[in-house]
């Protein structure tokens, strides 16, 4: 059955702990991928599930970033999306991200985007073998909990975990406040971000998309990728 084999596996387990993250999308991740250590680096995953865009470029004209290659695994692509929805309703570092690039590119950018991002999140996840830093612990035990009972397990009215309830009002809304702060570091972090200026001729670095700091102390790290969160 589907539900032990989820609950048998590290992997699915440590996956589920990103807010977002439900049973489909980390086995649906995993049953893509296989084995993490396959990809050296989370570029060489994203270009295997094909959400690497494509860029074109002529002669000493600028490199231009187009939609996404869609080379790989289109149902991992298809979780990855539908989570990229549910990360960003949730309170955390990846809704920051989410409504960053909406606000200059659309929600369906967005969304790609994201998808991306849990891309590199997870390779992170699993080649460390630790869980999500901004995680919250209780939403993670209900969504255990869920596949234990979906695995036949017995339901036990008023059961304790590890932490206290699976439902404590109290727990929730703290650990929800600790997203919240991470949510607005993150926003903090990335406020007086601007895109690099484009490079022209062979210069140009194809797939390269990524956004750095502008000024100051911050400055001096622009060359450091943006965070995995």
């Amino acid at each position: 059955m589907l539900a032990r084999r989820a609950l048998a596996s590290p992997e699915v387990r440590r996956l589920m702990t990103v807010p977002g993250v439900n049973m489909q999308t980390a086995v649906g991740f995993m049953a893509s991928v296989g084995d993490i250590r396959r990809f050296p680096s989370p570029r060489k995953l994203v270009g295997y599930l094909g959400l690497d865009p494509r860029v074109r470029q002529s002669g000493e004209s600028a490199a231009r970033h187009g939609r996404i290659s869609k080379a790989g695994s289109a149902s991992a692509r298809h979780v990855l999306s539908e989570s990229a929805w549910s990360v960003a309703m949730t309170p955390g570092p990846l809704r920051a991200f989410f409504e960053r690039l909406r606000a200059r590119r659309g929600s369906q950018v967005a969304a790609v985007a994201t998808a991306r991002k849990l891309a590199v999140l997870f390779w992170h996840l699993l080649t460390r073998e630790e869980g999500y830093a901004f995680g919250r612990p209780s939403m993670t035990r209900q969504k255990l909990r869920a596949l234990e009972l979906r695995a036949g397990a017995r339901p036990q009215k008023g059961r304790q975990t590890e932490g206290g309830p699976l439902r404590n009002p109290a727990i929730r809304a703290a650990e929800r406040r600790l997203s919240e702060q991470g949510e607005i570091a993150y926003r903090r972090l990335t406020a007086n971000w601007r895109p690099r200026p484009k490079k022209t001729g062979a210069g140009a670095t194809p797939g390269r998309a990524s956004f750095g700091p502008s000024s100051g102390h911050a400055a001096r790290q622009g060359s450091a990728p943006e965070p995995a969160l």
